[in-house]
């Protein structure tokens, strides 16, 4: 059993797995979230810093949502974050989708490579038992 002390309130709560929040904190923040989401769909040309003061919400949260991509705003909106591969200003997530894209061909070249060289190995190969010679 993993007993922590809850990074929000300090209350000590048994710890399964997420953010350490205790689950009081965890049903708050949800309802912030839905709050901060109705909020947005309200005003669709908001900034983050005004979503922030009307929902008693930190920037870093709400930029948290939106790396998670839990929060998404349209094309015109004003909110935008830098993407973590290149720089361009994204909507949601943390890469864009040409870093995505990249991301997603290098993983696929690493595990077709991988595949190929277990596939070149001769299987009697490894199978004969060696002998090492003594001389």
């Amino acid at each position: 059993m993993d007993v922590r002390n809850c990074r929000t309130c300090g209350k000590l709560f048994n710890y399964l797995s997420g953010p350490p929040i205790c689950p009081t904190c965890a049903n708050a923040l949800d309802k912030k979230f839905e709050m901060v989401k109705e909020y947005i769909y309200d005003h669709p040309r908001v900034g983050i810093k005004e979503v922030s003061e009307e929902c008693e919400v930190s920037v870093a949260q709400i930029t948290q949502w939106i790396r998670e991509e839990r929060l998404t705003f349209a094309e015109d909106s004003m909110i935008g974050l830098d993407c973590e591969g290149c720089g361009v200003t994204i909507r949601t997530g943390r890469f864009c989708k040409a870093c995505k894209d990249r991301l997603a061909k290098g993983f696929e070249s690493l595990y077709s490579q991988k595949n190929s060289d277990k596939k070149s190995a001769d299987p009697k190969d490894s199978a004969r038992m060696r002998y090492l010679d003594q001389k």
